[in-house]
């Protein structure tokens, strides 16, 4: 188990348990599409270290539809939006 997951911090951040899972849920489905790329920079593969990370960097989020969606808006965080398909860009 991952060592953030204990804290409340990240509880905290996301609203709750159940938000937490559900966007840890989501975005892992994300990130195993072919061609999806991380939102940070680890040297690791391992993808629930990889949203953890999105996640405390705040990086995704949930929207009101219990959809991802990505904090930033920057060009080249749109155009990594794009090749993510569903990902919400939505602030």
């Amino acid at each position: 188990m991952h060592d953030e997951l204990k804290e409340e911090t990240i509880v905290n951040k996301v609203g709750g348990q159940f938000k937490l899972s559900t966007l840890i849920q989501k975005r892992m489905v994300e990130l195993n599409r072919p061609g999806a790329k991380p939102l940070v920079d680890l040297r690791t593969n391992d993808k629930m270290a990889i949203v953890i990370q999105e996640i405390l960097q705040d990086k995704i989020y949930l929207d009101n539809s219990a959809s991802v969606a990505i904090h930033s808006v920057s060009a080249t965080e749109q155009a990594r939006q794009a090749m993510l398909g569903d990902v919400s860009g939505d602030v």
